[in-house]
């Protein structure tokens, strides 16, 4: 029997400590979000071993963006591959990509609606997503270069629910050069996206840097992104709490609480808040929070700060109130 290869068995180790907790039940459905990669279809294979072990039903989703000449034919063969190696369900998403924010985020937008579509579809307990470690350190210098705060220098979550859909991203400490090699393993032939070398987008123009800083840079940021997502995490629990005591009822909350808070909770209390009243969170931005925070900081009778979707906050009697 011939010996594993090393990164196939990172791949399928990587995937089996995702899947391992909270534990499926057999006859669930587990998606893999596949474009046809190196990096998801390593894990796609991977997942197909790691579930049969696991009664767990595998199933593949793979999303045409329409972006390319040819990409409803790759969609097809893809499915065609699925199939024969087995997984099921096998899913095709077409999407059509418009919208603000650039060609990424209306790329990513939609593709993330297609994943949630067909997980709901498929009544999927899991969709799994083949981002790396190299993907993750990417993530982590983008956020520096936009002045992201710690919730970008977090990066990538390994899980997270979007929608009523559970995403999970198994391979965030395996190595884009791992997720090759697993494939040249198993004699996979994967599509090079152009995309990724097209200077028209940000992680494309970024990606030459990430390679020429070598791969301890590489595991560096990764680790940081963990540290930070940690961190992270502690401050919102600790932030979920203070915003129920601060609460007077839906719509106000009290300064005496906020006023008592560490600055890094009570910034938070605030984002959370307003986005309990129905500011899009992508819209929110760093100048949005630190005037809402001046009223509590540093009031000198100042007017409603205006927020985005039309929503409004003023500070009167002790309480900041949403202003319709």
């Amino acid at each position: 029997m011939a010996a594993l290869a090393p990164a196939v068995a990172a791949v399928r180790n990587a995937v089996r400590r995702s899947l391992g907790e909270p534990r499926l039940e057999p006859g669930e459905v587990v998606l893999v979000a596949c474009s046809g990669g190196a990096d998801s279809l390593a894990l796609a294979v991977a997942a197909r071993f790691v579930t049969q072990r696991m009664h767990v039903r595998c199933g593949l989703v793979t999303v045409d963006h329409g972006l390319q000449d040819g990409s409803a034919d790759r969609a097809a063969r893809l499915a065609g591959w699925a199939r024969e190696r087995e997984f099921a369900p096998v899913d095709v998403r077409s999407v059509t990509v418009s919208g603000p924010g650039g060609p990424e985020a209306s790329a990513r937008d939609a593709r993330y609606a297609a994943l949630v579509a067909s997980a709901k579809a498929h009544r999927a307990a899991l969709v799994l997503l083949g981002h790396t470690r190299d993907d993750q350190a990417e993530t982590v210098l983008l956020a520096l270069t936009r002045g992201s705060g710690p919730r970008g220098l977090a990066g990538m979550p390994e899980r997270r629910e979007w929608h009523g859909v559970t995403f999970v991203r198994p391979l965030l400490d395996v190595g884009r050069a791992d997720t090759r090699l697993a494939c040249e393993a198993d004699a996979l032939t994967w599509w090079e996206d152009p995309h990724n070398s097209d200077p028209a987008y940000a992680r494309s123009r970024l990606r030459p840097l990430v390679d020429a800083l070598g791969a301890r840079v590489v595991d560096n940021l990764a680790r940081t992104a963990r540290l930070v997502a940690a961190d992270t995490g502690y401050l919102d629990e600790l932030a979920a709490d203070a915003l129920e005591k601060a609460l007077d009822g839906p719509a106000a909350l009290l300064v005496a609480e906020l006023e008592r808070l560490p600055g890094p909770v009570r910034t938070r209390v605030l984002h959370a808040w307003v986005r309990r009243l129905g500011v899009p969170g992508g819209l929110l931005s760093h100048r949005h929070v630190a005037a809402l925070d001046a009223l509590v900081t540093d009031w000198r009778g100042q007017g409603p700060v205006a927020l985005p979707g039309g929503i409004s906050v003023a500070r009167s009697e002790g309480r900041l109130l949403h202003r319709h």
